[in-house]
């Protein structure tokens, strides 16, 4: 019986099938694979779970280190409750003091309180028409001063503004903000004094004190608002051949317009309350004055100065008449604040296409 060798290659075949094979070493295509392989490797291994070694040797944290959902929940509700007593904290004064200024003043707040003067009036009666009438012309008046300078001056600083003399505008603008309001009336009483005489008492001098107050707020709150605007509508306008001027008035301006009206009407919030530069220059009247470039010219806040401090033998009387000026005054600032959110909403870009469409 004889017995057939196999063949040479038959033999080669199963001998390399029982030898082990060497693993291939890593080439450079397959690093962020094998990478990947370690790190997942690495949390049923040895190798702690907060850390992975890399095919270099190198330890890198792990990618799976986040907090529990838990602490994550908790974190949020707290910052949350946080933010609620915040608000809340800040809101408990003002409606303490809205309540206390509605309950007091709505004693005198009736039709003879904004119909009449406090012309030949000692006791009770008497009215606060003739400060409302020279809080809205002073306030105007403010309005027609600071608007188009601080206006000017913002778009100046965004627009034009380089080298030292736009650093110089915006330091002295900055110092500006932050002065007394005394200061603002001494000013403008010593220059009026100058040019007109002393003892000069009008509503115009009022204004011009309060002017100073009010234009580095718009200047700021303008600048802001300009700054918002895309600077691609400004290339673009460039790029079709438009002059820098009309860039500004039918590009710019009309873009950031709900804007500036908020900034009028922080300027305005300023100035509508102050008394102390209103005391030198304006003074004080019991009678109805129409003229702001002459004589003196009654304010809500110096009226409320005045009732609550030169009070007469019906003390009761001139209290409630001084709550009661600071009711409309308070009502004069939210009607300012309501029209200022309106002519946001209707100058806002998209406005006019958006009613169109409804």
């Amino acid at each position: 019986m004889s017995t057939q060798a196999p063949a040479p290659d038959q033999m080669s075949l199963s001998t390399s099938a029982l030898l082990p094979t060497p693993a291939a070493a890593p080439d450079q295509t397959s690093a962020p694979a094998f990478a990947f392989a370690q790190v997942a490797m690495s949390a049923s291994s040895h190798v702690p779970a907060h850390a992975a070694a890399s095919p270099g040797g190198r330890v890198f944290p792990a990618l799976t280190g986040a907090r529990p959902a838990w602490r994550r929940r908790f974190a949020n509700r707290f910052a949350a409750i946080v933010a609620a007593a915040g608000c809340l904290a800040a809101l408990i004064p003002l409606g303490f003091l809205l309540a206390a200024v509605v309950s007091r003043g709505a004693a005198r707040f009736d039709l003879a309180f904004i119909t009449q003067t406090m012309r030949g009036v000692i006791g009770a009666g008497g009215g606060a028409l003739h400060a409302i009438v020279g809080t809205v012309f002073i306030t105007a008046a403010t309005i027609c001063f600071s608007v188009p300078l601080g206006l000017a001056a913002a778009i100046y600083l965004v627009e034009y503004g380089r080298g030292k003399l736009a650093r110089t505008v915006t330091f002295l603008v900055d110092v500006m903000t932050g002065i007394p309001s005394i200061v603002a009336g001494l000013f403008a009483y010593a220059l009026l004094s100058l040019l007109l005489g002393p003892g000069v008492r009008s509503g115009l001098a009022g204004a011009l004190a309060l002017s100073l107050l009010m234009t580095p707020v718009v200047i700021r709150a303008s600048e802001e608002m300009l700054r918002l605007v895309p600077d691609d509508l400004r290339e673009a306008a460039c790029a079709l051949g438009v002059g820098k001027h009309r860039v500004i008035t039918q590009v710019i301006l009309p873009t950031a317009l709900s804007g500036l009206v908020s900034a009028v009407m922080l300027g305005v919030a300023r100035i509508v309350g102050e008394t102390a530069p209103l005391l030198l220059v304006a003074g004080f009247t019991d009678s109805m004055n129409l003229n702001l470039a002459d004589g003196r010219m009654a304010t809500l806040p110096v009226y409320i100065y005045s009732q609550w401090q030169n009070k007469g033998l019906d003390a009761a009387a001139y209290d409630n008449r001084a709550w009661t000026a600071a009711l409309l005054l308070i009502g004069f600032v939210l009607i300012l604040n309501l029209l200022a959110r309106l002519a946001g909403r209707l100058f806002a870009p998209g406005a006019k296409r958006h009613a169109r469409a409804s």
